[in-house]
């Protein structure tokens, strides 16, 4: 395998449809607000992407059974709306520059095969927050800003960038004249983040005009919740034993007059 190529699974007839895109990234936020929407509409698979810059590994499943890392692309047709979806995740990133804007390229590729005329992109932005996670916003037109902006996000920061397939997808999009959209929810970033994947979905699904029962995150919130208390406490006891030793050793010094 020499670039990325995308293997379709089967050809499919879709209605006005709008790309989302989630990769791994801050807190997983994108890769989590994808797959819950999959597992909720009941999505099904048409499509993968293979490329080299993901990582140099296998998976490994329950049976021995092993494959390259890939990203899929996922439809749900909308019978009640004028908008079916096309969801695309994967395993991973791009593990090198070039190979982000390859797998930017491919995607936006699919997007023109199926008359795509937005990608909303998720994301994780690194923020410590103890309320309830805000999202976002940043857009390829003030019209697709506003429309965020009413669904309960805030503007990006000026000169804040958007790192990874997120960003790049916003950046490459206006060449193919299609409109983009990312949002970004806030997030440590260092463990899974339901949570702020579901401030995403909030928003998202207010934009895409459909209705998800978001109930299912709450107890996958609460168990990130306690993993998050627990390492606080594992950090606070080494930070106690850490300034318990210096206390130690400042009781050992002597001065020689």
């Amino acid at each position: 395998m020499k670039e990325t190529f995308i293997k379709e699974l089967t050809k499919v007839e879709l209605k006005n449809p709008i790309m989302v895109e989630g990769l791994p990234g801050l807190g997983l936020v994108g890769k989590i607000a994808i797959r819950y929407l999959v597992k909720q509409l009941k999505c099904q698979k048409f499509a993968y992407l293979y490329s080299p810059h993901f990582p140099y590994f296998v998976l490994v499943n329950k049976k021995g059974n092993v494959r390259l890392l890939r990203g899929t692309f996922y439809f749900w047709k909308n019978e009640k709306g004028q908008n079916d979806l096309i969801l695309f995740t994967g395993d991973s990133q791009a593990q090198t520059i070039e190979g982000q804007y390859e797998i930017s390229n491919r995607i936006l590729d699919m997007a023109e095969q199926y008359n795509v005329k937005l990608v909303i992109t998720l994301g994780g932005y690194r923020m410590e927050t103890k309320d309830k996670p805000k999202v976002i916003a940043a857009a390829t037109s003030q019209n697709l800003l506003e429309r965020a902006l009413k669904a309960n996000a805030i503007v990006s920061p000026m000169g804040s960038p958007i790192v990874g397939t997120a960003g790049l997808i916003l950046g490459l999009a206006p060449f193919r004249k299609i409109e983009a959209l990312s949002l970004l929810g806030e997030t440590r970033g260092y463990l899974p983040d339901p949570k702020a994947a579901k401030s995403v979905l909030e928003v998202l699904l207010k934009i895409l005009n459909v209705e998800v029962d978001l109930s299912d995150l709450d107890g996958e919130i609460a168990k990130a919740e306690s993993m998050v208390a627990r390492l606080q406490k594992i950090e606070e006891k080494r930070a106690s034993q850490a300034e318990e030793m210096r206390k130690s050793e400042d009781k050992k010094i002597t001065y020689i007059s």
